[in-house]
């Protein structure tokens, strides 16, 4: 992971949470919980959470989890990962401070690798994007999930264009506002218009070797959940 992306996660660690509820109109809460419920099927007994942030998404996983499941919490922000780790309700939970393009975890390891709103900030190339998910394709287990909940590109194109006009002016000047930084939300919001639509990332994750690859898309296609198997 690049330093400028950890520079970015760092300076925003603290109202990372506030700040998302308030630029998706909360709509990121019901997002994360519908991606666990579809993570949840299958169940598995060791399931990781890799680029986790806070651990708001982590936190719905637990609560979808069997009794008998292991949740690995990983992030490479050590600000980022103190706070999830400080949240009650991932006390069950392992952390671990990792990069996600090394992970410290042998072949074959995980049911489950869950990733969410974090795949435009790790990977802005097709090559680089491939290459990261051949990394979580390794440490899956065969059959094992992949989960990815991430920002898509509306369909329609009055649509898309709202949401893009959107994304590079308001998000960037309310993040900054309430978060106090004058780079990490003009970054993100930088990422938001140039990454995929659902079609061509469920594209990469078959080159990436992934197979039975789906995808439902929310709030006019503009987050898409990919389900993939390894």
């Amino acid at each position: 992971m690049s330093k400028g992306v950890l520079r970015v996660f760092t300076e925003v660690a603290r109202l990372y949470e506030l700040v998302n509820h308030v630029l998706t109109f909360g709509l990121d809460i019901p997002w994360r919980k519908r991606a666990a419920q579809v993570a949840a099927i299958g169940g598995g007994d060791y399931w990781l959470e890799v680029c986790s942030g806070t651990g708001e998404m982590a936190v719905n996983l637990v609560k979808v989890a069997s009794p008998n499941t292991r949740v690995v919490v990983s992030d490479f922000s050590l600000p980022m990962i103190s706070r999830a780790s400080k949240k009650e309700e991932l006390r069950v939970a392992s952390v671990s401070l990792a990069d996600s393009q090394q992970l410290p975890f042998p072949d074959n390891t995980f049911d489950l690798v869950v990733i969410s709103f974090a795949t435009r900030n790790i990977a802005p190339t097709h090559e680089r994007l491939a290459s990261f998910l051949r990394e979580f394709y390794r440490i899956l287990k065969p059959s094992g999930r992949f989960i990815n909940l991430e920002t898509s590109q509306p369909p329609s194109p009055i649509i898309q264009t709202a949401f893009q006009l959107y994304t590079r002016e308001v998000i960037k000047l309310i993040g900054r506002i309430i978060s106090g930084s004058k780079t990490g939300y003009a970054y993100l919001a930088h990422t938001v218009p140039r990454f995929l639509n659902a079609r061509d990332l469920a594209t990469i994750l078959r080159e990436s070797g992934f197979s039975r690859v789906q995808y439902t898309t929310m709030t006019f296609g503009a987050v898409a959940i990919h389900r993939a198997v390894k």
